[in-house]
């Protein structure tokens, strides 16, 4: 079939930073092109890598993608396909996030971001300079209408493109996987369309960037609203799709469409491939896990061997005096269903010879959390020597619910470099370890089969610092307070409304004195993977000194 334009949708993992890696990958996709292709199409800001942040403001790294740009212009010369692809982009002296069309061995246009989103973990008002509505760009005789990112959440943008007359619009992003994502994203396309009755082409990346994951899930829709083509989540891929000319304009012909995976999946995906892009892109050996018996210690070893890989992971036990029996055993279980070795640390000797030391100066007093802490310090202590001398990354275990109240150790459970359950509170840690064991993730480099024994998932939470301690000796049921958290940290309600909806009051207030007291110690926190719109870092912006509560109640933080 004779196409009016073929679009190559190239759904790529940048690094950032990687200047001529990311061209070279983007060339590749070039050198791989099908037949017939007109246009190969990157996520946003691809050739620098996103987000780079602050980096894009050094004079020498701006000049670094200007070569890299030069570099694959010139490579366009031999009459092959043209190339869409983000870039930061010094115009008269002002940065701006650009799209780069280079063909025919030359940069033919730089188009770039009119709308800057400046909210959530976005700052790129910060960095860059707004630029002019979009005019649309000439491919092959085709009138192109570029939208970068943020410019197709809003009208007017959309809108500009069509009225200078746009036939097509393109749409290079780089949007972080939340929840729900897919379904705005998609709402916004579908707006966008109908608004303008042009067909759109989504392109986004895929893979993690420090906090941020990117799904990828790029697609092509026609003016009517109906995706004709899906890329699959969560992969780098090349999708083609051609467009042919009709009385009513340019149409997309239908072409692959991926299968949607459920919630879970996604989620679970996006906490493999975060934990996978950090490690791997930043150089780290494999990580080390200390494996509790816990619920969260288990999950998270089982995301970093699907991660990857088991022969990478490494799992330790550090029992105490109040570790038990079946704690022991779920340990073994879990590291024997993972593929893993387990090496047991016994701490006692430890933590009892740092008692010996403090007996003089702690004599006169009762034992309460301070000793607690003692054994979730020399545990980090323990682990830390071991990333240390193997280069292992450890990995924190703690989930956003014990972060979001500070039921958590500073300087001892909190320690590690990645946090890959950050932003998963506790009721989601079960629901995502109950799909695993039944599901094996497309990609994954883990178990065909359940990664921890059903009695971590039915025994009642536990920290083991004291006799027979458990977690709702200080929380509230998990499911409750759950409930709260995600009313007061994700939604930002006021209690008054969170009461309203049928949580005791004392109890709001009192997990609202938790939020804000444990502001210091997730100040502290290591990095982590984001999957909602607030997670603890850029999302949320909370002062660590503040007085300001809507109710009030005696809790305060502990160490």
């Amino acid at each position: 079939m004779a196409y009016s334009l073929k679009i190559c949708v190239a759904q790529l993992d940048p690094v950032v930073g990687d200047l001529p890696g990311n061209a070279d990958r983007l060339m590749a996709i070039r050198a791989q092109s099908g037949r017939g292709t007109d246009l190969i199409v990157a996520p946003e800001l691809y050739l620098s890598g996103y987000p780079p942040e602050d980096l894009v403001m050094r004079r020498g790294f701006q000049a670094a993608v200007a070569d890299e740009a030069a570099r694959i212009a010139a490579a366009t010369a031999d009459n092959g396909p043209w190339i869409l692809t983000g870039a930061p982009w010094v115009v008269d002296g002002a940065l701006y996030n650009a799209a780069l069309l280079l063909g025919d061995g030359a940069i033919q246009a730089v188009c770039r971001k009119s709308e800057l989103p400046n909210y959530g973990v976005f700052d790129e008002k910060r960095v860059f300079a707004p630029g002019p509505p979009p005019q649309p760009v000439s491919v092959r005789g085709v009138r192109v209408g570029v939208l970068i990112c943020e410019d197709m959440w809003t009208p007017a943008a959309a809108a500009a493109a069509r009225e200078q007359g746009a036939e097509i619009l393109i749409a290079i992003n780089g949007s972080p996987f939340e929840g729900d994502k897919i379904a705005r994203r998609t709402a916004q396309a579908t707006a966008r369309v109908r608004e303008t009755g042009l067909p759109l082409v989504y392109v986004n990346q895929t893979g993690g960037q420090d906090e941020l994951v990117f799904d990828g899930s790029s697609f092509a829709m026609d003016a009517g609203g109906v995706i004709v083509v899906q890329a699959a989540p969560w992969v780098v891929c090349a999708v083609e799709v051609g467009f042919v000319r009709t009385d009513a304009g340019l149409r997309p012909e239908p072409g692959p469409v991926a299968p949607a995976p459920g919630e879970l999946e996604m989620t679970y995906r996006a906490l493999v491939h975060g934990l996978r892009d950090y490690t791997e892109k930043n150089g780290f050996h494999g990580v080390v896990v200390g494996l509790s018996g816990g619920v969260d210690s288990a999950l998270s070893a089982g995301i970093a061997v699907d991660a990857i890989g088991a022969a990478n992971v490494r799992c330790v036990a550090l029992p105490s005096v109040y570790t038990s029996r079946e704690s022991a055993v779920d340990a073994a279980e879990c590291a024997a269903l993972l593929g893993t070795s387990l090496e047991s640390m016994p701490i006692q000797q430890s933590v009892d010879a740092f008692l010996d030391v403090l007996h003089t100066t702690f004599a006169g007093t009762d034992p309460d959390t301070t000793e607690e802490n003692l054994q979730a310090r020399v545990r980090a202590v323990f682990l830390m020597a071991l990333s240390n001398k193997f280069g292992h990354m450890l990995l924190t275990t703690g989930n956003k619910s014990e972060m979001s109240v500070g039921y958590t150790t500073l300087y001892g459970d909190m320690s590690g470099g990645f946090s890959v359950l950050k932003d998963v509170y506790k009721t989601h840690v079960y629901e995502l370890a109950r799909w695993r064991n039944a599901h094996v993730p497309a990609g994954g480099r883990g178990p065909d089969g359940p990664i921890l024994p059903d009695s971590v998932l039915h025994k009642t939470p536990t920290a083991e610092l004291r006799p027979n301690q458990t977690d709702q000796d200080s929380l509230p049921p998990y499911d409750q307070l759950d409930a709260i958290l995600g009313a007061l940290v994700d939604e930002e309600l006021a209690v008054e409304d969170v009461i309203r909806a049928g949580h005791p009051a004392e109890l709001v207030a009192r997990i609202e004195n938790l939020i804000y007291g444990a502001e210091y110690k997730r100040r502290q926190t290591p990095p982590g993977v984001r999957i909602s719109r607030r997670n603890f870092g850029r999302d949320r912006r909370y002062p660590i000194t503040n007085r300001f509560r809507e109710a009030s109640s005696k809790d305060g933080a502990e160490e």
